[in-house]
């Protein structure tokens, strides 16, 4: 197993020698440097997994360390050092891609999670390139279908699947919520596998009624119903040799189902009003928002088609289940909204991240593909903000932490006076607000006079800390 490389960068002996043995004791490979430039060295020799480095050392500082190891090597995770006078240059380092900030003195528990935590994020990050190079490479240049954007540790388990399928004949059953990417999924295994030059058709069995749809899926002869005046091929026949996407497949009816697995079973299929059978080699994939295991107990779908379906079952997580990839697909809507067109759109506030993370998206990666066009459409200027967003995803957001402060409260709170209760919900929506008092005073639903006294009251120095960010909003 691969021993973590890393690297600590401090001009203090003391805090530097600290820091790096209590990283060995955890069985970690460190080097220790007393510069920015003996650690940006190291970094262009070799394969490095964490930077932790102090912000001020001299010429080269630790905001010029993060900007090159980004450079040069982005996959390596970045934790800057700061004592309390540094706090502001911890958080410019936060925005410029560093993973964390330790503040000095650090307790060595603390220590530990942090970095436990960034060598976790660096190897999905990089098991994540990894999967996506191997899809990349099977595609022969065909990126237009990749929907792979995330680096969960959920999102990396479905990358694995479909490395794994996507050279293989067997069914695929696509489990998920509505707006997870199933059929984004279906057309990566396609372009991925022997197929990738034949059809992927998709076909949606709630949109039709079940008449109908057998008509398009087997085809029919001339004169087997009324307006039958030709014969036409299925979308079966169409698929042939490539795949066919059957979406929503829980809303098959019974006797559809008895043909879909004629047609899987004999690979033939039988136009309505025919008496002949024409052979077909289709991959199937089939998608469903809905539990067909409880369908198939209820008799409501086969169960001999269930387990025809069911070879290869991959489950898509929803978009509150992977969290942490909403700052990435946000960018990659923007990216894909802003370009090609006359839009000034060039980056995302983190207030506007923070909003979109708190979300619940019941409409999961749709509902926030459709938020971020809709918010370059509507920014005036080069950054969305949290204006931008639809109202619902706001007080959507807004809503939830209220929730999530109630519930916290009640779980670290229980024992507490109300007096200490009211302390540390302010202190929380201070922080919340990074500081701006306005804003702090109208989620507490006072004004900001008030805030000053319970601040007072409390012993809070809420006026230097937090300099220049008690403005109206524009």
């Amino acid at each position: 197993m691969h021993t973590a490389t890393i690297l600590v960068a401090d001009d203090d002996a003391v805090a530097r020698e600290l820091l790096a043995d209590a990283l060995r004791q955890e069985g970690y490979a460190v080097e220790a440097f007393a510069s920015g430039e003996e650690v940006i060295a190291r970094g262009r020799q070799g394969r490095v997994d964490l930077v932790l480095t102090d912000i001020r050392m001299g010429a080269v500082d630790g905001l010029t360390v993060l900007r090159e190891f980004k450079r040069m090597s982005p996959d390596t995770e970045v934790v800057v050092l700061t004592a309390f006078g540094s706090l502001e240059g911890a958080i410019e380092a936060i925005k410029q891609g560093a993973y964390d900030y330790l503040a000095k003195p650090f307790k060595k528990e603390e220590i530990k999670l942090v970095v436990h935590r960034s060598l976790d994020h660096c190897l999905l990050v990089r098991e994540n390139a990894r999967f996506r190079e191997e899809l990349k490479g099977k595609s022969k240049g065909m990126d237009e279908w990749s929907p792979l954007v995330g680096s969960s540790p959920a999102m990396l388990e479905v990358y694995k699947l479909v490395a794994r399928v996507t050279d293989s004949k067997s069914t695929v059953l696509l489990q998920g919520e509505s707006g997870t990417g199933k059929e984004l999924i279906a057309r990566a295994i396609h372009a991925n596998g022997p197929r990738r030059d034949k059809p992927f058709i998709p076909v949606n069995c709630g949109a039709l009624p079940d008449t109908l749809l057998e008509s398009e899926m087997f085809g029919y002869e001339k004169g087997a119903f009324t307006g039958a005046v030709g014969m036409k091929a299925g979308l079966f026949e169409a698929a042939n040799g490539g795949t066919l996407f059957l979406d929503e497949i829980g809303e098959l009816g019974p006797a559809l189902q008895v043909k879909l697995l004629r047609v899987m079973q004999d690979q033939e299929v039988r136009r309505v009003g025919g008496t002949g059978s024409v052979k077909v080699d289709v991959r199937i994939i089939t998608a469903t928002n809905r539990n067909l295991e409880q369908y198939v107990k209820e008799g409501k779908f086969r169960d001999d088609l269930y387990y025809r379906l069911n070879v290869v079952r991959i489950t898509l997580p929803s978009l509150v289940e992977r969290r942490e990839d909403i700052p990435m697909l946000a960018h990659h809507f923007l990216q894909k909204a802003s370009s090609g067109g006359p839009s000034v759109v060039r980056g995302i506030l983190p207030e506007t991240i923070a909003v979109l993370t708190q979300y619940r998206w019941p409409g999961n990666v749709r509902e926030l593909e459709n938020a971020i066009e809709r918010a370059v459409s509507l920014s005036h200027g080069p950054l969305v903000t949290p204006e931008d967003l639809p109202e619902a995803v706001r007080q959507g957001a807004l809503d939830e932490e209220e929730r999530k402060l109630s519930r916290e409260e009640l779980a670290h709170d229980a024992y507490l006076t109300l007096e200490e209760v009211e302390k540390r919900h302010l202190i929380r929506v201070l922080k919340e607000m990074k500081g701006n008092k306005v804003k702090a005073a109208k989620i507490l639903g006072i004004d900001r006079r008030t805030l000053y006294r319970m601040a007072e009251r409390f012993g809070l120095d809420i006026g230097e800390e937090v300099e220049g960010t008690d403005k109206e909003p524009a």
